[in-house]
């Protein structure tokens, strides 16, 4: 790639200079209290921004933060985000109340060399996610009116064409931020030449939503092991009974062929938990996957599997995982993804956790997060580049 990056940046000199930082702050929140409940996303862009801050840069953070409709939405702000981000710097972070109206321009214009304001969620603009140019292109001019430069490091963006990730790069002078490069670098490792053994292990709920990095990785992996809700469907392309378990009817012949396709490289779960009813409490037992009684449903992979996937990753040399093995939300449901991801850790091997919610996993479960190679911010943006697409933030920052 030929993208500058936010060291090119600092060398040019930064001090007194407005840089527009467009990060992924995009935490979860509890309903109840709306306090963050998992900041990650947040303690992935310190190194940028800490460096930014120690070099002297007046620096202007945007963001966005769940799916409000184009129109400020409360239960959305990026205010606790911004006093979160305060205590991980160490100093109190201004926070614009609009994104580009006055509280804005007067919260930037008011900024000091070495501090950080952070804008109010993008997304309560219509301009950032529509897909009219003029409209996205006129929401981007606004943006780039408070920067002199401009760093992207949200790579959880990076597959989005949204005014701040595509279109705010061609009007300012760009660069990668410390984590948008890191994730590429770790990322094209799996794509160029990776360690034999490559393993992957992909869960999730929908066989769709995976299909294109299946398809993708199938002639390049060694071992392919699915668990998940996605797994049934596959089951069921087995001519196997799986009850009420989460089941795509449109996609059991296309599992079928890929099936048929992989040479054995594809591991499928041999024994589910199957429950009553999707809820905590609810009566659980393991069976066979041939014994799935047609009125139950599977919540995780059982204990035969979780030795089976480990005995596949031990010898792996690199691994790549994008989603948990069960609803590890619920405690009884939890061991298959807490299995699966120690395994993972255990294996000498360069492991890659693929962002959403395999990485909330990991922190949900207590795991130790430096046991991983590396874990992605994006897990969308991370299965997209996986598949050979091209990531509109990516190549914005290439121009």
């Amino acid at each position: 790639m030929s993208i500058r990056t936010l060291d090119d940046l600092l060398a040019e000199g930064v001090s007194g200079r407005r840089v527009l930082v467009r990060a992924d702050l995009n935490v979860p929140l509890d309903k109840q209290s709306g306090a963050i409940t998992d900041d990650g996303r947040i303690r992935a862009v310190l190194p940028t921004l800490g460096a930014l801050v120690e070099a002297g840069a007046k620096v202007v953070v945007c963001s966005h933060l769940g799916r409000p409709k184009g129109a400020p939405d409360p239960q959305f702000s990026l205010s606790p985000v911004a006093g979160r981000l305060g205590e991980l710097l160490g100093a109190p972070v201004r926070f614009a109340t609009d994104t580009v109206g006055e509280s804005a321009r007067s919260t930037v214009a008011d900024l000091a060399d070495g501090q950080v304001a952070l804008l109010e969620n993008l997304r309560f603009n219509v301009g950032e996610t529509s897909k009219d140019e003029a409209e996205r292109g006129a929401f981007a001019d606004q943006l780039a009116a408070f920067g002199d430069a401009y760093v992207d490091d949200a790579f959880g963006a990076v597959h989005r064409k949204h005014a701040s990730v595509f279109d705010v790069p061609a009007r300012l002078p760009h660069v990668a931020g410390r984590l948008v490069l890191r994730e590429v670098e770790v990322l094209s490792t799996l794509t160029a030449d990776p360690q034999r053994p490559y393993v992957v292990v992909l869960g999730g709920s929908k066989v769709s939503d995976k299909l294109a990095v299946i398809e993708a990785l199938l002639p390049t992996v060694d071992r392919l092991l699915i668990g998940g809700g996605m797994c049934f469907t596959f089951l069921k392309a087995q001519g196997l009974e799986v009850g009420t378990s989460l089941l795509e009817k449109d996609m059991v012949e296309t599992c079928r062929n890929l099936l048929e396709r992989s040479n054995g490289k594809i591991m499928l779960p041999v024994d589910v938990v199957v429950a009553d009813a999707f809820a905590p409490d609810a009566a659980h037992d393991t069976v066979r996957v041939d014994g799935i009684p047609s009125h139950r449903l599977g919540l995780d992979v059982g204990p035969e599997t979780v030795a089976g996937f480990s005995a596949a990753l031990s010898p792996a040399k690199t691994i790549f995982w994008n989603g948990p093995m069960g609803v590890f939300e619920m405690p009884a449901f939890a061991a298959g993804t807490r299995g699966i991801a120690e395994a993972i850790t255990k294996a000498d091997a360069f492991s890659v956790v693929g962002g959403g919610d395999s990485a909330a996993a990991v922190r949900a479960l207590g795991l130790d997060e430096s046991s991983f190679g590396h874990i992605s911010t994006g897990g969308g943006a991370s299965l997209e580049y996986l598949e050979g697409k091209t990531l509109p933030g990516i190549a914005a920052l290439e121009n």
